[in-house]
């Protein structure tokens, strides 16, 4: 903003300047020129009225000469020719200084027009006038001028040089050039001072939002005048205030929700134990019951499961949204890790596994191992058998690809494969999982300073599930990610009581996705379920 106005007043200025001096100029030039052709033409005139108008009507060369010296002579300025006749009609000519001034300067524009004899009439009373024309010989301008006697009488031309008005205007050039040249000096000085002062409050105004953005809803400007920046400040101002009330209100709304979650999670595990334990015992007798109740056990048995693993999801959703949950880092082998992940659930034998031996990473083995049960179990699940399991390095980071070969996740979901509690299909609002899985896993990626992220394999291929984690240790998130933030794309979704993969071929899913998958810690040998992914 500050060259624009720079600019600007520049542009301004040198439009004003030269214009000014551009009229000052053409202005001075014609006073100048008018004033030396007017004083030598009529001084001329007069010359010729009172000494060749004496000169006999058959001069001799003897007088025209004299007669040009004397009409040259003085504080004249210039040179004269006079043109006469012989009685015999041959042209005589005579000049006051034949090395500066012959006929052969003179235009034969302007002969012409002093040899032209005029109709007289009662608005010329006269048949001959004065006539001038301006020319140039070797870069010197000079005015030409001629006329000649009326009644008969010698014609006579005069020649002066220009160059001492032209030196004068050159020098009045200079000067205005040199008056322009500090003109736009100036503004450029005004431009400056006008600068800070409209651009310290905007700049002001720029550092202000900058810290509102921060998350320092405190910023407030210090108001003076009646401007339109000061109007500006006002605003900015109020609008302030009114978002840190919002945002006061709005974080005060979200700690009460996250604080009535986390309670009624802790309320309901009580319950839920006392409930476990009582399935757990009708579990165990459930051969023995009437066949007619025997059903009703069952569904008790999973429902009781179902809702155990959906309280344990959300005291793990409520540990990131309040930045409680923590990592405990260690060196680990992370072929050794997934293979442990897959064999504590029973997987080995849906399970190809990529990974060799060696591989070390340092990061939280629990936390690894709810990752990879979510997108172990929700390939296993949603997707085609076998599912694959690749680990490899990039540089610093571990990879670790899931692929199916199922058919694949509907583009229209991609975008909120992550999001929590989503349902790719309306019309199976209930799923067997919680919708936090592949939530869950997302925060644990992000906790570490990594990321997962999900596509499909080109031409029917399946989808595939790729998650990246630094191998030295977490790193700080970027922005947008890390725990306690829910955010579309690239955040959480899908968990649920695990099936094994006995169970898969009877799930009977090969159209759209939903997500609801495993999750949580899980216990070593409990089959927790297949991840979320639409």
């Amino acid at each position: 903003m500050r060259l624009r106005l720079v600019i600007v007043f520049g542009l301004v200025a040198l439009t004003a300047a030269v214009s000014a001096s551009g009229i000052a100029y053409w202005l001075n030039r014609q006073a100048v020129l008018t004033r030396t052709q007017n004083s030598a033409l009529n001084d001329f005139k007069q010359e010729m009225q009172s000494r060749a108008a004496e000169l006999p009507l058959w001069p001799r060369e003897s007088d025209l000469q004299s007669t040009a010296e004397r009409m040259a002579g003085g504080n004249a300025g210039y040179s004269v020719v006079l043109i006469a006749s012989r009685d015999r009609g041959k042209p005589i000519v005579g000049a006051s200084d034949p090395d500066v001034f012959t006929m052969d300067d003179v235009p034969d524009a302007l002969r012409d027009a002093v040899n032209e004899q005029q109709k007289v009439t009662s608005a010329n009373k006269y048949p001959y006038h004065v006539f001038w024309q301006r020319t140039e010989r070797d870069g010197t301008p000079y005015l030409v001028g001629g006329t000649r006697i009326i009644g008969g009488g010698p014609t006579g031309y005069m020649f002066k040089s220009l160059d001492q008005e032209q030196a004068d205007l050159n020098s009045l050039a200079w000067s205005l050039g040199i008056a322009t040249a500090l003109a736009l000096i100036g503004s450029a000085l005004i431009a400056q001072a006008a600068a800070e002062t409209v651009l310290k409050p905007v700049q002001r105004l720029g550092v202000a939002a900058r810290q509102l953005g921060e998350g320092k809803f405190g910023t407030r400007l210090r108001v003076s005048g009646k401007d339109e920046l000061a109007d500006l400040s006002r605003t900015f101002n109020r609008a302030a205030e009114s978002l840190q009330k919002k945002v006061a209100d709005m974080s005060a709304r979200e700690e009460s929700s996250r604080r009535f979650v986390a309670d009624m999670s802790h309320e309901l595990r009580t319950p839920l134990t006392a409930l476990t334990a009582v399935t757990e015992v009708l579990e165990e007798e459930v051969d023995s019951l009437d066949p007619m109740i025997a059903p009703a056990v069952t569904l008790v048995v999973s429902e009781t499961r179902r809702l155990n693993t959906l309280v344990e999801n959300l005291m793990e959703v409520t540990r990131f949204d309040a930045g409680t949950a923590r990592l405990v880092l260690d060196d680990v082998d992370v072929a050794d890790q997934v293979m442990a992940c897959i064999d504590a659930r029973a997987w080995l034998d849906a399970v190809d596994l990529d990974a060799p031996r060696g591989t070390m990473a340092r990061l939280d083995p629990r936390r690894l191992d709810v990752i990879l049960a979510n997108l172990i179990g929700n390939a296993l699940k949603h997707g085609g058998s076998p599912v694959r399991v690749a680990v490899r390095t990039e540089g610093d980071e571990l990879v670790i690809a899931v692929r199916d070969h199922g058919p694949g996740i509907p583009e229209e979901v991609l975008p909120h494969v992550f999001d929590r509690f989503y349902k790719a299909s309306a019309s199976r609002p209930r799923s067997e999982g919680s919708g936090l899985g592949l939530s869950i896993a997302m925060e644990n990626a992000h906790i570490h300073g990594g990321d997962i992220t999900a596509s499909n394999v080109p031409d029917g291929g399946g989808a595939m599930f790729v998650l990246r984690l630094p191998r030295d240790g977490a790193r700080e998130p970027e922005p947008g990610q890390g725990q306690g933030q829910s955010q579309g794309q690239g955040q959480v979704t899908g968990t649920g009581q695990g099936q094994g993969p006995g169970s898969r071929a009877g799930d009977g899913r090969t159209g759209s996705r939903e997500p609801d998958g495993p999750d949580g810690p899980g216990e070593p040998g409990e089959p927790r379920g297949a991840g979320g992914r639409p």
